[in-house]
């Protein structure tokens, strides 16, 4: 998990940051990205691919990387910014906010996927995508077990306002419930009015 990292570091590279993000297939609520910038040479077992851990498993990592990290981040994008944009562009751009709110800044980011190049090229760090990135680099699997846990939280918040919707479990995710949902009640400022919200 500290290939990608270990060559930066010795390339002189000391604040290498990975960026990845939750909820681009969700019907409801932001995409949320994250930043982390761990310590030099320091592995840390418990930080793995978000979706190969348990919830609980996930909430441990995450009080572990803030205890750890150098740095980290968190942004969004909203529904709103998501249909006007469309939902790449809107994942992207979260992505460069939270490397934006790093202290201290990265001198290089590590970028989950394989989008970066073609759609920010104007961003001020030194980059790679690495593809499947989340399970291959230890910094990119904590920015994603920091993004998934913010997510879901805040899809839970909003379930209390909107429970019709089953957002405590489905958190946003297109779910036969949230679909029968749509159907009855129609759709909240939280939905996202570019994805199909109704299907037969």
């Amino acid at each position: 998990m500290l290939s990608h990292e270990r060559r930066l570091w010795a390339d002189g590279y000391e604040r290498v940051a990975g960026l990845d993000e939750a909820g681009r297939g969700c019907l409801a609520g932001p995409v949320v990205a994250a930043a982390v910038i761990m310590p030099p040479q320091v592995e840390i077992t418990a930080i793995q691919d978000s979706k190969a851990l348990s919830e609980g498993q996930r909430l441990d990592a995450r009080a572990t990387i803030e205890d750890e990290a150098v740095a980290a981040s968190i942004a969004r994008c909203s529904p709103t910014e998501i249909d006007d944009c469309n939902i790449l562009q809107a994942a992207l751009e979260a992505m460069r906010r939270a490397a934006s709110g790093c202290r201290p800044p990265p001198d290089f980011v590590l970028v989950d996927g394989n989008q970066w190049d073609r759609n920010l090229v104007d961003a001020p760090w030194p980059h790679e995508t690495v593809v499947k990135g989340d399970a291959k680099s230890q910094s990119i699997a904590a920015a994603s077990i920091l993004a998934k846990t913010e997510r879901d939280a805040l899809m839970r918040d909003l379930h209390e306002a909107h429970p019709e919707y089953d957002w405590a479990s489905n958190v946003g995710y297109p779910t036969q419930q949230h679909y029968d949902a749509l159907r009855e009640h129609g759709a909240t400022p939280h939905h996202r009015q570019s994805f199909t919200l109704f299907r037969d």
